[in-house]
C-alpha cells in the first residue's frame, strides 16, 4: 500500500517535472541552450524540452526590430550647424553570437548609430545632406552594419528623418531660390526676344527680296486696324510714288 502511495506520488512528480522542462517556441523566436554554464546549441521553433535545472535559456526574437537614434548636433563639412535624427531597421541572423558575443544590443547599436551619424555627416555639406540622403543612408548602414556583423545582427537600413537647420540658414536658403527663379525668368525672357529677333530678320528678308510680301503685310496691318473702333488710319504712300509725282510735277527748262 505505500510502495503503490510512493509509485503513484513519483509518477505525478515525472509529470509534472516533464511539464516543467517543456518549452513552446514561437516561429519568430529561438532558445540558446547553456547545459551547466556552456552553450550547447539553439532551439526552435516549436515544441522543446530543456532539462531543467541543467539547462538553462535565453530567449532572442528574430524579427525586424526598429530603433530610433535621438537627433544629433552635427556640423557639416561647411561649418553649419544641423540637427538631425535617424531611424534604424536590423535583425538578428545569428542567436548564438547575439548572446555571447554582446550584453545589450540595443544599446551598442544605438550608440554606435550614433558617433557614425555624426562622423558621416560632418563630411558631407548642407546641400549634399538635404539632395542626396540615400547616398548618406547607404554609406553609414554600411558602416554599422560592418562593426555589427560580429554579433550576429544585421543592419537592413538606416534612414534620415529630421534634419533641423537655423533659422537664419533658412532666411537665406529662401533668398538664393528667390534670386534663382529671378535668374531663370530672365533667362527664359533673353531667350524669347532673341527667338523673336531671329524670326523678324527671317521676315524682313523675305520681304527685301519679294517687294509684294510688304504690300501685302501693309494690307494686313491696315485690316487689323479698321478692326478697330474710333481710329484714324494714315495710307502710307510708297516712295516710288512721291519720286514719279516729284517729276512730274518739275517745270521744264
Amino acid at each position: 500500500m505505500i510502495f503503490g502511495s510512493f509509485m503513484t506520488f513519483a509518477l505525478v512528480l515525472l509529470v509534472m517535472y516533464i511539464f516543467a522542462c517543456l518549452r513552446v517556441i514561437q516561429e519568430y523566436d529561438r532558445l540558446v541552450v547553456f547545459t551547466l554554464g556552456r552553450v550547447t546549441g539553439v532551439i526552435g521553433p516549436g515544441l522543446q524540452f530543456v532539462l531543467v535545472p541543467f539547462q538553462t535559456t535565453r530567449r532572442v526574437g528574430l524579427r525586424i526590430t526598429t530603433m530610433d537614434v535621438p537627433p544629433q548636433d552635427v556640423i557639416t563639412r561647411d561649418n553649419i550647424s544641423v540637427k538631425t535624427a535617424a531611424v534604424c531597421f536590423f535583425q538578428v541572423v545569428d542567436p548564438l553570437k547575439v548572446v555571447v558575443k554582446i550584453q545589450d544590443p540595443m544599446i551598442a547599436i544605438n550608440q554606435i548609430a550614433q558617433t557614425t551619424l555624426r562622423s558621416v555627416i560632418g563630411q558631407h555639406e548642407l546641400d549634399e545632406l538635404l539632395s542626396d540622403r540615400e547616398t548618406i543612408n547607404g554609406k553609414l548602414q554600411e558602416i554599422i552594419d560592418r562593426q555589427t556583423e560580429g554579433w550576429g545582427i544585421k543592419i537592413l537600413s538606416i534612414e534620415l528623418k529630421d534634419v533641423t537647420i537655423p533659422d537664419t540658414m533658412k532666411r537665406a536658403m529662401a533668398q538664393q531660390a528667390e534670386a534663382e527663379r529671378v535668374r531663370r525668368a530672365k533667362i527664359v525672357a533673353a531667350e524669347g526676344e532673341m527667338q523673336a529677333s531671329e524670326k523678324l530678320a527671317q521676315a524682313a528678308q523675305i520681304m527685301a527680296t519679294q517687294p509684294g510680301a510688304m504690300q501685302l503685310r501693309q494690307l494686313q496691318t491696315l485690316m487689323e486696324i479698321a478692326a478697330e473702333k474710333n481710329s484714324t488710319i494714315i495710307f502710307p504712300i510708297p516712295t516710288d510714288l512721291l519720286e514719279i509725282i516729284h517729276q512730274v510735277a518739275r517745270p521744264k527748262s
